[in-house]
Protein backbone atom coordinates (compact mmCIF):
# COMPACT_ATOMS: atom_id res chain seq x y z
CA UNK A 1 0.00 0.00 0.00
CA UNK A 2 1.28 3.35 -0.73
CA UNK A 3 1.92 6.01 1.65
CA UNK A 4 -0.75 8.22 0.75
CA UNK A 5 -3.08 5.48 0.97
CA UNK A 6 -1.89 4.87 4.41
CA UNK A 7 -2.65 8.51 4.78
CA UNK A 8 -5.99 8.53 3.58
CA UNK A 9 -6.86 5.73 5.91
CA UNK A 10 -5.82 6.97 9.05
CA UNK A 11 -7.83 10.22 8.51
CA UNK A 12 -10.38 8.21 8.05
CA UNK A 13 -10.63 6.22 10.84
CA UNK A 14 -9.33 9.40 12.59
CA UNK A 15 -11.92 11.66 10.95
CA UNK A 16 -14.53 8.67 12.08
CA UNK A 17 -13.27 8.05 16.12
CA UNK A 18 -12.97 11.67 16.87
CA UNK A 19 -16.02 13.12 15.87
CA UNK A 20 -18.09 10.57 17.38
CA UNK A 21 -16.18 11.04 20.84
CA UNK A 22 -17.89 14.55 21.21
CA UNK A 23 -21.16 12.84 19.57
CA UNK A 24 -21.48 10.43 22.15
CA UNK A 25 -20.23 12.53 25.36
CA UNK A 26 -23.25 15.12 23.97
CA UNK A 27 -25.84 12.23 23.95
CA UNK A 28 -24.72 10.55 27.41
CA UNK A 29 -25.00 14.07 28.86
CA UNK A 30 -27.98 15.33 27.58
CA UNK A 31 -29.94 12.32 26.47
CA UNK A 32 -30.21 10.61 22.79
CA UNK A 33 -32.46 13.35 21.24
CA UNK A 34 -31.20 13.84 17.76
CA UNK A 35 -33.40 16.57 17.15
CA UNK A 36 -32.15 18.32 20.36
CA UNK A 37 -28.54 17.76 18.63
CA UNK A 38 -29.93 19.38 16.00
CA UNK A 39 -31.03 22.32 17.83
CA UNK A 40 -27.62 22.59 19.42
CA UNK A 41 -25.83 22.99 15.90
CA UNK A 42 -27.93 26.13 15.50
CA UNK A 43 -27.57 27.83 18.74
CA UNK A 44 -25.73 30.56 17.14
CA UNK A 45 -24.80 32.35 13.94
CA UNK A 46 -21.15 30.60 14.26
CA UNK A 47 -22.72 27.17 14.58
CA UNK A 48 -25.12 27.85 12.12
CA UNK A 49 -22.74 28.73 9.83
CA UNK A 50 -20.51 25.60 10.74
CA UNK A 51 -23.36 23.43 10.00
CA UNK A 52 -24.16 24.64 6.22
CA UNK A 53 -20.49 24.58 5.39
CA UNK A 54 -20.43 20.91 6.60
CA UNK A 55 -23.91 20.51 4.78
CA UNK A 56 -22.46 22.37 1.50
CA UNK A 57 -19.73 20.12 1.51
CA UNK A 58 -20.84 16.47 1.87
CA UNK A 59 -23.64 17.85 -0.97
CA UNK A 60 -20.22 18.50 -3.23
CA UNK A 61 -18.68 15.29 -1.86
CA UNK A 62 -21.80 12.93 -2.97
CA UNK A 63 -21.93 14.84 -6.14
CA UNK A 64 -18.22 14.23 -7.22
CA UNK A 65 -18.63 10.44 -5.59
CA UNK A 66 -21.21 9.70 -8.04
CA UNK A 67 -19.88 10.99 -11.19
CA UNK A 68 -16.58 9.62 -10.80
CA UNK A 69 -18.23 5.99 -9.71
CA UNK A 70 -20.43 6.25 -12.28
CA UNK A 71 -17.45 6.53 -14.89
CA UNK A 72 -14.69 4.35 -12.43
CA UNK A 73 -17.12 1.77 -11.84
CA UNK A 74 -15.65 1.73 -8.74
CA UNK A 75 -19.12 0.44 -6.65
CA UNK A 76 -17.54 0.16 -3.71
CA UNK A 77 -16.39 3.62 -3.09
CA UNK A 78 -20.14 4.17 -2.66
CA UNK A 79 -19.94 3.21 1.20
CA UNK A 80 -17.99 7.25 1.38
CA UNK A 81 -21.66 8.40 0.95
CA UNK A 82 -23.21 7.46 4.51
CA UNK A 83 -20.34 7.91 5.78
CA UNK A 84 -20.14 11.30 5.02
CA UNK A 85 -23.75 11.98 6.28
CA UNK A 86 -23.68 9.55 8.97
CA UNK A 87 -20.48 10.30 10.70
CA UNK A 88 -18.77 13.42 9.08
CA UNK A 89 -16.93 15.04 5.85
CA UNK A 90 -13.95 14.53 8.01
CA UNK A 91 -14.22 10.43 7.89
CA UNK A 92 -16.17 10.11 4.38
CA UNK A 93 -13.63 12.57 2.45
CA UNK A 94 -10.51 10.67 3.35
CA UNK A 95 -12.18 7.59 2.76
CA UNK A 96 -13.12 7.87 -0.45
CA UNK A 97 -9.90 9.40 -1.25
CA UNK A 98 -8.46 5.99 0.13
CA UNK A 99 -10.76 3.76 -1.93
CA UNK A 100 -10.18 6.10 -5.16
CA UNK A 101 -6.54 5.36 -5.33
CA UNK A 102 -6.43 1.78 -5.14
CA UNK A 103 -4.66 0.39 -7.44
CA UNK A 104 -6.38 -0.59 -10.87
CA UNK A 105 -6.47 -4.01 -11.76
Amino acid sequence: MSPVRVIYLGLAIWGAIHPMYYFVTWFNANGYDLMAMVDAWHVNAATSGLVWDLTIAALALTIWIISEVSVRRNWLALIAIPATFCIGVSCGLPLYLFLRSRPIT
